[in-house]
């Protein structure tokens, strides 16, 4: 899952990024708020973590700005600031998380997870489609019951499809939710990801749809 970070604290940043990535996130990482409503309003993130206090733009800014343009992507603000009224006016602009400073990082982990989940309509963290199965907060596959080992890469192509299943994702949104800024990937990555998941999980699990891209389709 591909998520933006916007926090100017450069320790606390990098720390943020690297562990969230170590937890299975795809992490952009910017350090104003002006670049921040720049990023969110072109391109898509599952969720957005929030700090208030930001050079060029104010994160309570920020947030007012991209909700009056109707962007609906789940918004966790991180701060040191732990007053009622601060709570209160990120939550009052529509913010749905407000962690105070310092977090631990598996807890944020966990607490984006559930925005995530709350954002697609579910109450369980599982997923299920057919024989197969998946649980986003641990990364483990199921199919008919049995367990199925999958790289991180491999899981995060899965876990996109099946919570966008009925929906075809071109290969270049399956790229821009594994690869944040600076990271690259073979022209090829993505089918061979894709042929890993059919020889795992069924060759008819995963549809192409040629010079579109891939789906999974709803079972009832």
């Amino acid at each position: 899952m591909r998520i933006l970070l916007v926090e100017d604290d450069a320790l606390l940043g990098d720390g943020i990024q690297k562990s969230l990535n170590h937890l299975g996130f795809t992490v952009d990482w910017l350090q104003d708020g002006r670049q921040g409503e720049n990023a969110l309003t072109s391109e898509e993130y599952a969720a957005v973590i929030l700090d208030i206090g930001l050079p060029q733009r104010d994160g309570l800014v920020l947030l007012k700005s991209v909700r009056e343009k109707g962007l609906h992507t789940p918004i966790l603000i991180l701060s040191a600031r732990d007053g009622k009224l601060d709570k209160l006016k990120g939550f009052n602009l529509g913010a749905d998380d407000y962690v105070i400073k310092p977090v631990d990082m598996e807890e944020l982990a966990a607490r984006l997870r559930a925005l995530i989940r709350r954002s697609s309509g579910r109450a369980s963290p599982r997923i299920r489609i057919g024989k197969v199965e998946i649980d986003p907060e641990t990364h483990q596959t199921w199919r008919e019951e049995n367990s199925v080992e999958l790289s991180a890469k491999e899981f995060a192509v899965l876990e996109l499809l099946v919570q966008n299943a009925g929906r075809v994702l071109t290969r270049a949104q399956l790229e821009q939710s594994l690869y944040g800024w600076g990271d690259s990937a073979d022209s090829n990555t993505i089918e061979v990801f894709i042929h890993h998941l059919r020889k795992k999980l069924g060759s008819d699990f995963i549809q192409t749809l040629r010079g579109i891209g891939y789906t999974i389709r709803r079972t009832e």
